[in-house]
């Protein structure tokens, strides 16, 4: 059974590379249908879907762990 901390310490670390991720996909992609990003739009945009992403983890985690 995995502790609390190390749910929290993995989803950490699946959203930090999910952020990476995301920073290169809205430079990328967001230009392609119209939006002129900047790079601090990009990180503005990662921040808030990066925050959303480490919540849903760590809970459906903490939910999977719990049925187990």
């Amino acid at each position: 059974m995995q502790t609390k901390l190390m749910s929290w310490v993995e989803a950490a670390t699946n959203i930090a590379v999910g952020f990476g991720i995301n920073l290169t996909a809205n430079l990328t992609v967001l230009p392609w249908f119209g939006f002129a990003v900047t790079l601090g739009d990009a990180l503005g945009i990662g921040l808030i879907f990066t925050v959303i992403a480490l919540v849903r983890s760590y809970l459906l985690r903490r939910v999977f762990n719990h049925i187990r």
